[in-house]
């Protein structure tokens, strides 16, 4: 009798760690974003002719401007890179598993930064939001549902009469050759 006992008593225990493992296995798949981040920006056409406003506030969304991101890992050697194209809304938006060749990515080691422009007219990166130098990523905007989404920018390109010649004591506007 006691060896029946013990023998339903295992039985029951092994369904116990079969429905846990099922239920840890379904909590699991709904929550794959805590295996990711995002991250997502803006990148825009800064032009200089208008007026201050128009300058600090506007600029018009870039379709097409690729932006990247690279990652380092703990001994600072190059562990991911990736890049985006911004849609119709200038808007990029890249999604990062935190583990990459099995090396564990932190997106605190992260740059973010301009990478190219298709607009022909507006094609010089700058670094008003960071862009061409890049942005580390600090603190996540958005934490939601196992969601870690840091958003960066605006990034901005502007027109080549808006670049300035840092070489330049008199800080003035340039056409670029």
């Amino acid at each position: 009798m006691a060896a029946r006992v013990a023998m339903m008593s295992l039985v029951g225990w092994m369904m116990v760690v079969i429905m846990l493992g099922c239920s840890l296995k379904a909590i699991e798949a709904t929550n794959d974003e805590t295996e990711k981040f995002h991250v997502s920006g803006l990148v825009k056409c800064q032009d200089c002719s208008g007026d201050w406003n128009a300058w600090v506030e506007g600029g018009k969304p870039i379709k097409g401007a690729r932006v990247s991101i690279t990652c380092l890992d703990e001994g600072k050697g190059l562990a991911f890179y990736n890049s985006d194209a911004t849609d119709d809304d200038g808007e990029f938006n890249m999604v990062v598993d935190k583990v990459k060749h099995r090396k564990n990515l932190n997106p605190k080691d992260c740059i973010v930064r301009l990478v190219s422009c298709p607009d022909k007219s507006c094609n010089i990166p700058t670094d008003f939001g960071q862009g061409n130098t890049g942005v580390k990523l600090r603190q996540p905007s958005v934490m939601f549902r196992g969601m870690t989404k840091y958003v960066v920018g605006p990034f901005f390109y502007t027109t080549p009469t808006c670049d300035v010649n840092p070489d330049d004591d008199t800080n003035s506007y340039q056409v670029s050759k």
